[in-house]
């Protein structure tokens, strides 16, 4: 095998790795049963409940 080879194949399945995981983390993110834990995370930072030192 050489370097010109191992290079090819390492950038085709990188890309395909890539791109599989994009879609899952995408999918994760846009599953509707997942949209109330992700607003509660983004409305965590203007919550009072929290008390500072």
């Amino acid at each position: 095998m050489t370097y010109e080879t191992a290079t090819s194949f390492a950038q085709i399945w990188g890309m395909f790795f890539f791109i599989i995981v994009f879609g899952a983390v995408l999918v994760y993110a846009l599953w509707p049963s997942n949209r109330e834990k992700f607003d509660r995370a983004a409305r965590s930072p203007l919550n009072d409940d929290i008390i500072e030192d």
